[in-house]
């Protein structure tokens, strides 16, 4: 082969100079598919925690579950084909795959369901678990309001949720919704509301759990306070024209 002649020669001469920096691109290509790669694990993570893990490890144990700080007697739901159903979904963490064939259920043909759940005491809610039925029944969709006592249908559909998540059907209860945490704080009573199934005539939930923490002052007692608080009128006295007292009305 004849050396090459020319002007050319001394590029002709020289070795690639892109190899090292082709390698390099690679490396930071490689380490920024990596990133997102987690960025994106993460944000599912913000949206639900799969059980996968020991629950003695971490903090999705009874200890944390709220169910023993829900007033239950006044637990209710709207539009549920049987009354006074939905109290038998909310039950200790360890028995939520016991249904015992109860069940809270719509009427049929229209899914949409309403829960309102009153606390006992305050409560911070770190995360909401649904257990669902089975053949399209359920919930596909959920939307949470926080201290709105007396709301229904009407009022849900032109009220600004607090949050709200695209549900998946759970059938094992391995699955919890996180909640943003900061918006959850001081909860006295909660809202959910289910605005359709995954293509069934009803919608049918099996279990409904909060995981979070209680505070120490129950309901009845900051009532009580409150009230306590408020002056009453007949412990006040003013002196009255022409002498003496008079109460306050």
């Amino acid at each position: 082969m004849l050396p090459i002649q020319g002007p050319f020669r001394h590029y002709a001469q020289k070795k690639p100079r892109f190899a090292p920096y082709f390698w390099l691109l690679l490396f930071l290509l490689r380490l920024f598919v990596l990133l997102l790669r987690n960025l994106v694990i993460e944000g599912k993570r913000e949206m639900a925690c799969l059980h996968d893990h020991s629950c003695e490890e971490h903090d999705c144990s009874s200890d944390w579950s709220l169910y023993k700080h829900i007033d239950l007697p006044k637990v209710s739901a709207l539009n549920e084909a049987v009354p006074g159903s939905v109290k038998s979904v909310f039950k200790a963490w360890e028995q939520r795959l016991n249904s015992n064939g109860e069940h809270l259920e719509s009427n049929e043909g229209d899914p949409e369901l309403l829960v309102y759940i009153p606390f006992t005491s305050d409560v911070k809610i770190k995360s909401i678990s649904i257990i669902g039925g089975a053949d399209g029944t359920s919930p596909s969709k959920m939307r949470v309001f926080i201290n709105r006592d007396g709301i229904d249908f009407s009022d849900v559909q032109g009220m600004q949720a607090i949050q709200e998540w695209d549900l998946v059907e759970n059938f094992q209860g391995v699955l919890e919704y996180q909640t943003r945490y900061s918006k959850f704080q001081n909860v006295a009573s909660i809202t959910l509301h289910f605005p359709d199934s995954f293509g069934g005539d009803t919608t049918k939930i099996e279990y409904i759990g909060f995981k979070g923490e209680a505070t120490q002052l129950k309901r009845d007692v900051v009532a009580t306070i409150v009230y306590e608080l408020r002056p009453n009128p007949s412990d006040h006295k003013t002196k009255a024209e022409g002498g003496g007292f008079s109460h306050v009305e």
